[in-house]
């Protein structure tokens, strides 16, 4: 009898790892911007699009004259980056979606009100 428990707890960990791995692979990649990339007027981009939680987006810019940066509804709204705010520069940065609306900004002076933010919501 004890060893037919074993199986079945076996088998239930089993089943949640696959249920796991499903999960994971089916987050999706998104490249901000397209073939344009991160730059001025991309906040329709999301636009008919069905992100999740878990998705990526990728953002490519030269990092000289442009950053990302995280930041609330009131700094999406506002064009500012409060104090605090996860500021990302590499270039090539890569963000995973938190369920919600994630709100991103270019810092740079001038920038965000040229558009250059967009607010991405995941189910």
């Amino acid at each position: 009898m004890a060893q037919g428990r074993g199986s079945v707890v076996a088998l239930g960990l089993a089943l949640l790892c696959l249920l796991i791995h499903s999960e994971v692979a089916e987050a999706a990649t998104y490249v901000v911007g397209g073939n344009s990339g991160w730059t001025f007027n991309v906040a329709s981009w999301p636009r008919g699009k069905s992100f999740r939680a878990g998705d990526v987006l990728v953002f490519n810019y030269n990092p000289s004259v442009h950053n990302v940066v995280a930041v609330s509804a009131a700094g999406y709204n506002s064009c500012s980056a409060p104090k605090g705010s996860r500021v990302y520069t590499s270039g090539k940065d890569r963000i995973t979606l938190a369920r919600g609306t994630n709100y991103f900004i270019c810092s740079f002076a001038g920038h965000c009100q040229s558009g250059m933010k967009i607010a991405v919501t995941a189910a």
